[in-house]
């Protein structure tokens, strides 16, 4: 099952950072998008941060300008962007990086099952969704995998090879393998929910809202504390907001539905009193912090 071929559906936040560490691996990928303008954002996006990992390259690495330019051009070269579904039928591995929406995603791999060639390998980029059931609507299963980049995709080290029940063994060893093809550390679970970092990472972040909402410690004295008390780079609460209040409250409240006997999925009030004010993070400028772009202000 080697992997040769790339499609990507969605080209945005996640996809976009897909497509390029796939292209610089030297994968042909096929980046698909259901609008132009969304499409020339994200190959936009992709052809700025080469830019600047080669002019990186040559100012920390010592590689030759010229030579750092021509590697960004070729990884580029090698993306082809297109709005037909039709383009990813030869494909040897489609990943899938749109919107949260499980109906969405399953809608699309129904779709997807009967134009791609049938060896084709399938992979969701879901953080939080069940795999197996994208897979059932694919109509291949055993062809099915979850692939989880973390963001930004370019710079982050990790990938969650999900496997379900069905998913032949030979699919996850082609999922681990172009994990490591790509430069990421792949990790292997099973069809669980949050998969292994979410799981764990998620009711970590909602027990430092009930902590807040109890009173317990200000979100400064919570963050700070996690920080130095366990090396970790930012604490639970700016790390929500970096990641989206809306993010977080949309993977609890998915949770809580399909899991309500499960007493670590608990949504703190308080989280879900800032989305309704329209307070994401670091998205629109304000959360539990205040934001400027990536930097936190206040």
């Amino acid at each position: 099952m080697e992997i040769k071929q790339v499609g990507v559906v969605g080209c945005g936040l996640m996809g976009h950072g897909i497509v390029q560490v796939a292209a610089q691996a030297g994968r042909s990928v096929v980046a698909l998008e259901t609008e132009q303008a969304f499409l020339d954002k994200g190959l936009g996006r992709i052809r700025k941060s080469l830019t600047k990992l080669a002019e990186r390259s040559v100012a920390k690495k010592g590689v030759p300008e010229a030579e750092a330019k021509a590697q960004a051009d070729a990884a580029f070269a090698r993306i082809q962007g297109t709005t037909n579904e039709a383009d990813l039928a030869d494909c040897d591995l489609v990943i899938e990086a749109i919107l949260e929406n499980l109906d969405a995603k399953k809608a699309l791999f129904e779709k997807l099952g009967g134009l791609c060639k049938p060896e084709t390998i399938f992979a969701s980029n879901t953080s939080s969704f069940p795999i197996g059931e994208m897979a059932a609507a694919s109509g291949r299963p055993a062809h099915f995998i979850g692939l989880h980049f973390f963001n930004p995709v370019q710079l982050m080290r990790l990938v969650e090879v999900v496997r379900t029940d069905d998913t032949d063994p030979e699919v996850v060893a082609a999922g681990r393998a172009f994990g490591e093809a790509v430069g990421k550390s792949p990790v292997t679970c099973k069809d669980t929910p949050g998969f292994i970092v979410n799981r764990l990472l998620v009711p970590y972040m909602s027990q430092a809202f009930l902590m807040l909402e109890r009173g317990d410690a200000s979100k400064e004295d919570i963050d700070t504390a996690m920080q130095l008390g366990t090396g970790y780079p930012m604490g639970p609460i700016t790390l929500t907001d970096y990641v989206g209040l809306d993010t977080t409250l949309s993977i609890l409240e998915g949770w809580v539905d399909r899991f309500p006997d499960e007493p670590a999925f608990v949504i703190p009030e308080l989280l879900r009193q800032k989305v309704s004010e329209g307070k994401l993070g670091r998205k629109t400028g304000e959360g539990f912090y205040r934001w400027d772009g990536d930097k936190k202000v206040g």
